[in-house]
């Protein structure tokens, strides 16, 4: 197969999809790999390693976009990409289709394949390509949070853990998955008096047994979350729905009760948040404050920290890379559960319900496609 990697254009966007070790692999199982020109050099890889490692670099996006059979990317298409993309080229990246109705249409106009990291799901429930960028978004959501609650900031003037005598800030963490998790780990080591809510009491519970003792479980709720907001200084929203749109579960009328300063950090902002008033924002302009409370709404966290976000993606996504490019998209979803689930449009049509069912949309199931 013939695969290509551009270089990505979001804004602050420094990750690239595919490392020179994972070229590697590809190139030595008989694929061919398009490079575009510098797509590593923001996380730290080369164009000279790619060449060692077998691939072949070309100029443009345009050029990587016009020999490919498969597109390998880390963020969904912009606008300047949605031209480039081809009838029945397979893309294989981040979409997150349910949180922007543009670029579900553009890709339906565009006759492609996607396959979306964030879908592929195991039989578990895990979700094997979003658990290493969730990761380090939930680490450094307490990272830029602890700074953004400095008072130059606007924040409240707290420091994370405190000092003795002096009490640590509030943080509370909505949802208990991989983000969470990785927030009130961080926050928890910087000696922070940590809240978990979730709807799950059995993880819940794993949870309380794992976590250190300056981490407290809640079941979550309305009345729960509310009574919690009002004397927190550091809230994380890291809640996941596979594929479809985040609940808000933190709504406008609760800033009112929070305290001046009180820092949000929506994770959930790529599949349209769980704060209501957060909006997706950028690396360079990554804040804005509503009735005195910060919100940071950065859509693309990792792509800050780019050298370890694309060891750790590449590591995730190529086993499923490899196995794509030696039998073909539709062999490879036929055989794995994984990957069928990673469909979400083929050819014009919605595979996946959720996308369908954020914009209204007609559904086709994905069985149509594998017969």
């Amino acid at each position: 197969m013939i695969i290509g990697v551009p270089k990505e254009i979001k804004n602050n966007e420094n990750r690239v999809a595919l490392t020179p070790a994972g070229t590697q692999e590809l190139v030595k199982r008989g694929h061919t790999v398009y490079v575009q020109t510098t797509a590593g050099s923001g996380s730290g890889f080369q164009d000279d390693e790619y060449q060692k490692a077998g691939a072949t670099l070309l100029p443009t996006a345009a050029d990587v976009f016009a020999k490919a059979e498969m597109i390998m990317k880390v963020k969904e298409p912009v606008e300047q990409e949605y031209k480039l993309i081809r009838k029945d080229q397979l893309v294989f990246t981040y979409f997150h289709f349910a949180s922007y109705e543009p670029l579900a249409k553009a890709m339906l106009e565009s006759g492609a394949i996607c396959l979306a990291y964030e879908t592929v799901e195991r039989a578990d429930g895990s979700l094997p390509l979003l658990v290493p960028m969730s990761e380090v978004a939930g680490r450094m959501s307490i990272q830029e949070g602890a700074k953004y609650l400095e008072k130059p900031l606007k924040g409240r003037g707290i420091l994370l853990g405190g000092v003795p005598g002096v009490k640590p800030a509030k943080v509370l963490v909505l949802g208990g998955g991989v983000v969470g998790t990785n927030a009130a780990k961080i926050a928890a080591g910087m000696g922070a008096d940590v809240t978990i809510v979730d709807l799950n009491l059995t993880r819940l519970r794993y949870l309380d047994d794992v976590m250190p003792k300056n981490v407290h479980t809640l079941v979550s709720n309305d009345y729960t979350i509310r009574e919690e907001v009002k004397d927190s200084d550091l809230i994380i929203g890291g809640v996941l729905v596979p594929g479809a749109k985040a609940p808000k579960l933190i709504t406008r009328d609760m800033l009112k009760t929070m305290r001046p300063g009180t820092v949000l950090v929506d994770v959930a902002v790529d599949q349209g948040g769980c704060i209501e008033t957060c909006r997706p924002t950028t690396h360079e302009d990554p804040t804005f404050i509503i009735d005195e409370v910060v919100h940071y709404c950065v859509a693309n966290m990792p792509g800050a920290v780019p050298y370890t976000s694309t060891l750790a993606l590449t590591n995730a996504t190529l086993p499923y890379a490899i196995r794509l490019a030696n039998q073909g998209w539709k062999k490879a979803c036929q055989e794995s559960q994984e990957l069928r689930l990673g469909l979400n449009v083929i050819q014009g049509q919605v595979v996946y319900k959720a996308v369908a069912d954020a914009f209204n949309l007609p559904y086709t199931d994905v069985s149509n496609y594998l017969a």
